[in-house]
């Protein structure tokens, strides 16, 4: 699949070195096209075909002339900082994010440290199967290696302007972390003790082997909910393989949905950088309550980190994110990133003096659904054009997919970026009426 969101497929199957060697030298090209010459960021995850992957990659980049820097088994955010850091023309970051195993991906970053625009991004698929001008010998890219892209990203975390450290430190907090055998495995327990936690591991070592499904919902983390009982633990958190969501647990050991991420990080940051905040149109009402609480609106963009990231530094917003856990802290980047993310949460924590259940008591209360269908490819917008038929009395918002609004919940079918599969997502008064609305729409959409 080759999306906005990059180009993904289960390995072996639908990608494999020499459609990822294809991708990656039209990439360069399309880098460079501007420049005599070109610099390129690469990191991976840690699944077991990312060795593989990284390859291919290096060999496309270095075959048309590009340069290399490879930073290792890396987060995501970090990829995309350390291509600010080097000054380069781009980067791709090799993870296929929340999806199972034996997917890869490559994720394609601009010059700015952020991802393509839908724009550019267009551009560039549009000359995927264009001839590919390999240079000689002479002219062929070089790598380097730099194994401190991790340090590089913690330091970042911690010199956040108005993160209180001193605060999170003399707090001492016990976490509870399930990196799921991912990349954060190798930075988030790293930051964690650095501000002073104790921190328990679970799925820490990156194997790629993922210890239960990789997407960082409420159903996948009942062994970080026994984690956190057992050890008596202040808060658990959980990353996808790539570290740009984050989940939290309670301390009662109780999953508090993606949602609240977002809202905690808003929160801390609102009093200390008062501005508009930025967040996609699925995601929670919450947003809209905590923006009344500081006087500040939410703006609402399309899905997609890109969308809010542009749109946060368009209005120079202090904090936002997605739903999906994915939040954006200015301050490190304008890119989900799970530790700055961390870091916002645990300061919440230190300076309130409250816990994460006493925190989320403070705030309304909404019920959040989510599911999915799944159809051939072929069959997406054929599916998708009827939907606006089927919410003919409620508002309609076209600008990503379809959004129906009631005065008491809204209604978000869209096609996903990175998946053949048709995306539900609901939000009312009721957790019981948020699961009924959801199963009923995602039967209509079967009809």
């Amino acid at each position: 699949m080759a999306s906005v969101s990059g180009v993904r497929g289960i390995f072996a199957d639908s990608i494999d070195p020499l459609i990822t060697t294809r991708y990656a030298a039209v990439f360069g090209e399309f880098i460079k096209a501007d420049a005599p010459q070109a610099t390129i960021v690469v990191g991976r995850d840690s699944r077991t075909t990312g060795q593989n992957m990284l390859s291919a990659v290096i060999a496309g980049l270095t075959g048309v002339g590009c340069h290399v820097i490879d930073i290792g088994v890396v987060s995501t955010p970090t990829v995309l900082l350390n291509v600010q850091r080097f000054k380069a023309l781009g980067g791709i970051a090799i993870t296929a994010s929340h999806n199972p195993p034996q997917w890869n991906a490559m994720k394609f970053i601009d010059s700015d440290g952020m991802f393509l625009s839908p724009q550019r991004s267009a551009g560039f698929l549009a000359s995927v199967e264009d001839p590919i001008r390999w240079q000689d010998w002479q002219h062929i890219g070089k790598v380097t290696q730099v194994r401190d892209a991790i340090r590089y990203h913690i330091d970042k975390v911690l010199a956040i302007p108005y993160l209180d450290t001193d605060a999170i430190r003399r707090r001492r907090l016990k976490v509870v972390l399930d990196s799921v055998n991912g990349a954060g495995g190798l930075i988030s327990p790293i930051l964690l003790q650095e501000l002073g936690c104790e921190v328990i591991n679970i799925n820490q070592e990156p194997t790629g082997i993922f210890a239960h499904p990789a997407e960082p919902l409420n159903e996948n983390l009942v062994q970080l909910e026994q984690a956190v009982k057992e050890h008596k633990a202040d808060i658990g958190f959980a990353t996808d393989p790539d570290v740009d969501r984050l989940s939290i647990v309670n301390e009662k050991g109780e999953c508090i949905g993606e949602e609240l991420s977002v809202v905690l990080a808003q929160l801390y940051v609102l009093p200390k950088q008062r501005g508009d905040i930025v967040v996609n149109l699925s995601t929670s009402m919450l947003s809209d309550d905590v923006a009344r609480r500081f006087g500040v609106k939410v703006h609402r963009t399309k899905v997609g980190e890109i969308n809010v990231g542009k749109k946060m530094q368009e209005i120079t917003s202090p904090i936002g994110g997605e739903g999906n856990g994915g939040i954006i802290c200015p301050a490190v980047n304008y890119t989900r990133d799970a530790i700055a993310g961390m870091a916002l949460i645990l300061a919440l924590v230190a300076e309130s003096g409250q816990s994460i259940s006493q925190l989320r008591a403070s705030l309304p209360h909404y019920f959040f659904a989510k599911g999915k269908l799944e159809v051939p490819s072929s069959r997406l917008d054929d599916i998708m054009s009827r939907v606006p038929q089927l919410f003919a009395d409620m508002e309609i918002d076209t600008q990503d997919g379809i959004k129906a609004t009631a005065p008491d919940h809204w209604i978000h079918v869209r096609k996903s970026g990175t998946e053949p599969i048709i995306r539900v997502y609901v939000e009312s008064d009721s957790q019981a009426r948020s699961d009924e609305i959801c199963n009923q729409t995602i039967d209509k959409l079967k009809e």
